[in-house]
């Protein structure tokens, strides 16, 4: 599977889901049902590595403030959501996390911004295929920190200044 299917599979799943992430988590593992196993680790390989790519301080900050605070588990389940997003808003969002701002038609706290099961798809579909778990993807562990430079979640103004479009359209 190559990059372009990868994120073909994803907008599929997610214009059919009618942007619910569990809806979209559901539908992405039947079109991975259709694939063989080895495809599915290919989808599981882009998937993690976007996932790990996405761990950097400016994203954190982005969903801090688009979530009114993201926990550690939050801003993984965020990074799942931003790449069930689409590449255009998965790519403008790590390359400018402020860019969010403008590449979100919508965003609702009920429903966006979580996209937990999103993370399990492909593991998901591996399983039911196999009968066993999938095994390790061979591709570089996430780094043990967020890349870049910290952000003072706490500190409004702080945020205010750093994601000037986000923080206009989310919190004023």
């Amino acid at each position: 599977m190559d990059e372009l299917e990868f994120w073909e599979l994803v907008d599929a799943s997610r214009e059919a889901a009618e942007g619910d992430p569990e809806e979209q988590a559901d539908l992405l593992v039947e079109r991975l049902l259709r694939l063989d196993p080895e495809s599915v680790l290919d989808f599981a390989r882009h998937f993690e590595s976007r996932y790990n790519r996405a761990y950097t301080w400016d994203l954190w900050g982005a969903a801090w403030v688009l979530l009114d605070g993201a926990s550690d588990d939050a801003f993984d389940f965020f990074r799942c959501w931003l790449i069930g997003q689409g590449r255009e808003v998965f790519e403008g969002g790590v390359h400018d996390p402020d860019a969010l701002a403008d590449l979100l038609d919508e965003f609702d706290e009920e429903i966006d911004g979580d996209g937990e099961e999103l993370g399990y798809a492909a593991d998901e579909a591996y399983e039911q295929l196999t009968g066993v778990v999938a095994p390790d993807l061979g591709i570089p562990p996430a780094p043990s920190e967020p890349e870049g430079t910290p952000v003072a979640f706490e500190n409004e103004g702080a945020l205010a200044e750093r994601y000037p479009r986000l923080w206009m359209r989310f919190k004023e």
